[in-house]
């Protein structure tokens, strides 16, 4: 891990390097901050999505991985909507990823399905250098 770039209240951010070990090691700390945040209950999810986009930025893009989670309740500045759980991927490759239907003898292109029949909300955008592509999950119970 590069390291936390910020963990104020309930928002966190990290960079990690484009190596094989940064999956496991996005994985660990969104699992640890979603406990932190008591948010057990989209744990498994959100790790699981996390795993998919950072492996996609690690097959397709050479450069540092950013993953930031923030936990929004849109209801306390007036916006429609329940709380909700934020969750960017960033990488330096501007191309947008496409989600398609794989065949079951694919080994991969399953990733942004499972991010978009999983999600509530999911989308990409154009930054300074690359891309980000975030999802949003429903907190339940709140």
């Amino acid at each position: 891990m590069i390291g936390v770039i910020d963990t104020d209240g309930e928002c966190a951010e990290w960079a990690f390097p484009a190596e094989p070990g940064a999956v496991r090691t996005a994985r660990h700390a969104v699992r640890g901050t979603l406990r932190a945040w008591g948010l057990d209950s989209v744990g498994d999810v959100t790790v699981l999505l996390v795993s998919e986009l950072v492996t996609n930025s690690l097959r397709y893009a050479s450069g540092p991985i950013g993953v930031r989670m923030e936990r929004r309740n849109p209801a306390a500045d007036g916006t429609p909507g329940g709380p909700a759980l934020l969750v960017e991927v960033s990488d330096p490759l501007p191309d947008p990823p496409r989600e398609r239907v794989a065949k079951p003898s694919d080994e991969g292109g399953r990733g942004l399905h499972l991010v978009a029949v999983s999600s509530q909300r999911w989308g990409t955008r154009h930054g300074k250098s690359g891309k980000t592509v975030w999802f949003e999950l429903a907190l339940p119970g709140e």
